[in-house]
């Protein structure tokens, strides 16, 4: 049975501050002692929180009040942490208009690094990102339900955009876009997920409700974002769901109550047949730098991560790294 092991790690913002410092400092120097556990995986899955453009036309079709660009060497820093894959369905895609998303789509793709959740049309937008990882296939669709005004359609570029309602038309996306990434040859699927409102840290009911559907219909892992503070994990019939995975590098102000300067390396174990366990590792934001949590930090993150997981039914152990969560038992049989 092939084993493979995943990163996923929250919101990746590499603008403005983040921007600055990436002219200034080697891309490796960002992911701090976090980079050997990066490297280690067999690939690393974020949301990329910025376009990767030069132009500075900003998004004017409506309202918005932040507007985060990378310039172009961006692309080392998250080639440097062993990204392999982003998610481009989020509310910062198209920042700099669609010049600035297909910059993005062009500058990733020159660095190797695989996307999903924006295109040129819906059929790009909706497309699975594909990738191999230690002999298996993974197959990455990313939806959002922010800034409705980025959506692509048939004939314009924009994001993956999606109501976040456990309805039969709803689904019917969700299962339409499973099946096209099975028929890919995907052995996974993942779900990523930038959804919600921000600084929440417990997901909705109809979030839960959407969750549970989408894993019915043959989604092996939920990876969701957007609150920038981390949220409780579940399993589901075997699948794993990641309501939020927080931030994990980025220039923001830290807030002292519900510290969005704290979240985890989730690392999953799969194989064929879906996810067999998680290890979460904390980690410590700081302006422009990520550092695995010591100390107070450490045990005050996994205490938060128990808490809220324990109201969703999830019962944590705790190690000396962090946090662990078996899925399943290993099997010798493929889906």
């Amino acid at each position: 049975m092939t084993q493979m092991t995943l990163a996923f790690i929250g919101d990746v913002m590499l603008g403005r501050g983040v921007n600055t410092e990436i002219a200034a400092r080697p891309p490796e120097s960002f992911w701090g002692n976090t980079l050997p556990i990066l490297r280690s995986a067999d690939a690393v899955v974020t949301n990329l929180e910025c376009a990767i453009t030069q132009s500075m036309r900003l998004w004017d079709q409506t309202p918005k009040v932040f507007h985060f660009r990378a310039d172009p060497k961006a692309t080392d820093v998250l080639r440097a942490a062993n990204i392999r894959c982003v998610s481009l369905a989020n509310n910062h895609t198209l920042d700099y208009g669609e010049e600035g998303l297909f910059d993005t789509l062009k500058h990733l793709d020159a660095a190797g690094i695989c996307t999903a959740g924006a295109g040129y049309n819906l059929e790009e937008a909706e497309a699975p990102a594909l990738f191999d990882a230690a002999g298996l296939k993974v197959g990455v669709v990313a939806f959002t339900d922010n800034e409705s005004s980025f959506a692509a359609d048939q004939q314009k570029p924009g994001t993956n955009y999606i109501e976040i309602k456990a309805d039969s038309s709803t689904l019917a996306r969700v299962e339409k876009a499973v099946i096209r990434a099975r028929d890919a040859g995907a052995h996974i699927v993942v779900m990523s997920l930038h959804w919600g409102p921000n600084m929440v840290l417990r997901p909705p009911a109809q979030f839960r409700e959407f969750a549970s559907a989408v894993v019915r219909l043959g989604v092996d892992i939920v990876y969701g974002h957007s609150a920038h503070v981390f949220q409780g994990v579940q399993v589901i019939d075997s699948s794993l769901i990641m309501y939020d995975t927080g931030d994990f590098l980025d220039d923001y102000a830290v807030d002292p109550d519900l510290r969005n300067d704290w979240s985890f390396i989730f690392l999953v174990e799969a194989d064929e047949c879906g996810p067999t366990s998680l290890y979460m590792i904390p980690v410590y934001l700081s302006y422009a730098h990520v550092d695995l949590a010591t100390g107070y930090e450490f045990e005050a993150i996994c205490n938060r991560m128990r808490i809220l997981s324990s109201e969703l039914g999830t019962d944590l152990k705790q190690t000396h790294e962090g946090l662990k969560l078996p899925i399943r038992a290993t099997v010798n049989a493929s889906r």
